[in-house]
């Protein structure tokens, strides 16, 4: 042994300082994998499944996040074909509305002639009468100054208005004569 002695000695390593170290780094080792190295790794793991578990609540809040962005288009969707049947529902009650309001005004267009063309004839009928008594007493103030006598004129004026009765009465249902 002692060659390999003095062959390493020679190298100038001491041979059971050495052995000490190695003695030394081995207890070292065992002593670091079974305090330090045992929980550095297990917080390492705790970690890791910290991050996993942060990696997979990322994913699922995207995911939700995606299936939220879809139901808001969805609900949007929803809502902009809602707001178009209410504008075409508004439309067509307006239309119903304005034609009713034509209807009406056409409606009171044909009644208020109507009556404008009951009061012509009544005032036309007036109007007719108003003459006929006029004439009527002309023609007793014209006879009472032909004969230069003064005639009954309730005989004259009953016998005029009988055949002013019987004439025609002007409203274009008169016939040639």
């Amino acid at each position: 042994m002692e060659p390999i002695y003095l062959g390493i000695g020679a190298l100038g390593f001491n041979l059971p300082a050495l052995v000490a170290q190695l003695i030394n780094f081995t207890l070292l080792l065992i002593i670091f994998r079974l305090f330090l190295y045992k929980p550095v790794l297990k917080m390492l793991d705790e970690r890791k499944q910290r991050i996993q578990e942060g990696l997979d609540a990322s994913d699922e809040a995207k995911r939700r996040l995606s299936e939220t962005e879809q139901d808001v288009a969805k609900e949007l969707e929803k809502a902009r074909q809602e707001g178009q049947a209410q504008i075409a529902q508004a439309q067509q009650i307006s239309a119903r509305i304005q034609e009713e309001a034509r209807q009406q005004a056409r409606t009171e267009a044909e009644q208020l002639l109507e009556r404008a063309r009951s009061e012509i004839q009544l005032e036309r009928d007036g109007a007719i009468a108003d003459l006929r008594r006029e004439f009527a007493d002309l023609t007793v103030t014209a006879a009472g100054r032909v004969i230069k006598e003064e005639l009954d004129a309730g005989k004259h004026r009953r016998l005029i208005e009988e055949v002013l009765s019987e004439a025609p009465s002007g409203d274009g249902s008169r016939q040639a004569t």
